[in-house]
């Protein structure tokens, strides 16, 4: 029997490595710049977290007033879901380090309730965090 000959393709969507503490303090301070820059005043607060090879970014956001919401009925009084929602993060990407400044990125989809593979906007699977965030700030835009 002869030996295969295996070509090893490059997964976007696995493998990563473990992100350094420098890189993480880093992304974050890049981050929270291009934020302030493009969403001020559309967000209360930003929460960038890393596990492992992953980046996690969610936003805060102060909850539309709607007058007549919640009914009577409600199971909290309309401080208490206006507390929840303030509470409530919304996911926005969560971003896979390969190194040398090289993240894949997978947007959260409230369809599925899970990251989902994506490209960034120039068609690559890899790019720059601030690209990723910039493509999945559109939660943020109300």
């Amino acid at each position: 029997m002869s030996p295969r000959n295996y070509t090893w393709v490059f997964d976007p969507d696995s493998g990563g490595k473990k992100i350094p503490a420098a890189v993480q303090a880093d992304v974050i301070k890049r981050i929270n710049k291009v934020a302030e820059e493009n969403f001020k005043g559309q967000y209360t607060r930003l929460d960038i977290r890393f596990r492992g090879q992953f980046c996690y970014i969610d936003a805060y956001i102060e909850p539309v007033e709607s007058e007549g919401w919640p009914p009577a009925d409600w199971p909290e009084t309309r401080e208490e879901f206006l507390e929840r929602l303030r509470k409530t993060p919304t996911h926005l990407c969560r971003l896979r380090y390969f190194g040398d400044d090289e993240w894949g990125f997978a947007f959260y989809t409230y369809s599925h309730d899970k990251y989902e593979l994506s490209t960034y906007p120039n068609g690559e699977f890899t790019g720059k965090p601030e690209d990723a965030f910039l493509a999945s700030a559109m939660y943020l835009n109300g």
